[in-house]
């Protein structure tokens, strides 16, 4: 039976590609992903017109999250880190209170998964990597500030004209790039910018855990469903079954 461990579901913006590859490659034997698209008008990707499309992703989530719990997942997940951004660090734990309440199940944000991650891996100088412009990846260092961690490095990706158009080895060049000594861990941002198949590579080549977005809200997401399976390729994150 599709699930009989665990369903766990995911809220993405309208216009990403990526989550739902990589949600499915990354789900264990017994452990089905199932999605639903947030609510924001205009053009996907772009740096241009991305805190509204935030916004209007907020204003309407409950429309998303109420077509997903329908299909009574284990967990949900709002998968966008640049959501948690515009929130703030009172205002997201909030709305995931409220949703816990509203729908009867655990609810996450990419952000409070990687959060969690880095707290199970004791980190807490880490080295950040964007593809945003400078505004929101200004907000995404103060973010980490705000939960407790010192960025102790940050960068974007320049040149950048959709999130959704980078590839695996942009992901990985942007790691090399913002990792210095001092950093416990690299945190790659953004569930848009592809990021799974590097993961391995990228630790090899720097001797320290490399967090994303996409491989923290698959592990937590396991996590709060009860699901403990080592994988292997994704990282030290999940090469074992961490109790909470």
């Amino acid at each position: 039976m599709k699930g009989w461990r665990a369903r766990l579901g995911f809220l993405i913006p309208p216009g990403n590609p990526t989550v739902e590859p990589e949600m499915t490659a990354m789900a264990p034997p017994g452990v089905s992903v199932h999605f639903s698209r947030m609510v924001a008008h205009g053009a996907t990707g772009t740096h241009h017109g991305q805190e509204e499309r935030n916004r209007s992703q907020i204003e309407h989530i409950d429309e998303t999250a109420a077509l997903l719990a329908l299909v009574r997942p284990s967990v949900m997940v709002i998968a966008h880190t640049a959501t948690s951004y515009t929130l703030g660090k009172r205002a997201e734990a909030e709305l995931i209170e409220r949703m816990q309440a509203q729908y009867a199940v655990p609810m996450a944000t990419a952000f409070g998964s990687v959060a969690a991650a880095l707290t199970s891996l004791g980190v807490k100088r880490v080295a950040l990597g964007t593809p945003y412009n400078a505004e929101i990846t200004l907000k995404a260092n103060t973010h980490l500030v705000e939960h407790g961690f010192e960025v102790v490095s940050c960068g974007r990706l320049e040149n950048v004209t959709d999130i959704y158009e980078e590839t695996p080895q942009r992901a990985y060049q942007l790691g090399r790039s913002v990792d210095v000594p001092e950093a416990q861990a690299v945190f790659l941002s953004g569930t848009g910018m592809p990021t799974i198949s590097i993961l391995q590579e990228l630790e090899q080549d720097l001797g320290k855990p490399v967090i994303s977005a996409a491989s923290a809200m698959m592990w937590y997401a396991l996590r709060l469903a009860g699901v403990r399976h080592p994988m292997a390729r994704y990282g030290r994150l999940h090469t074992a079954a961490r109790e909470p």
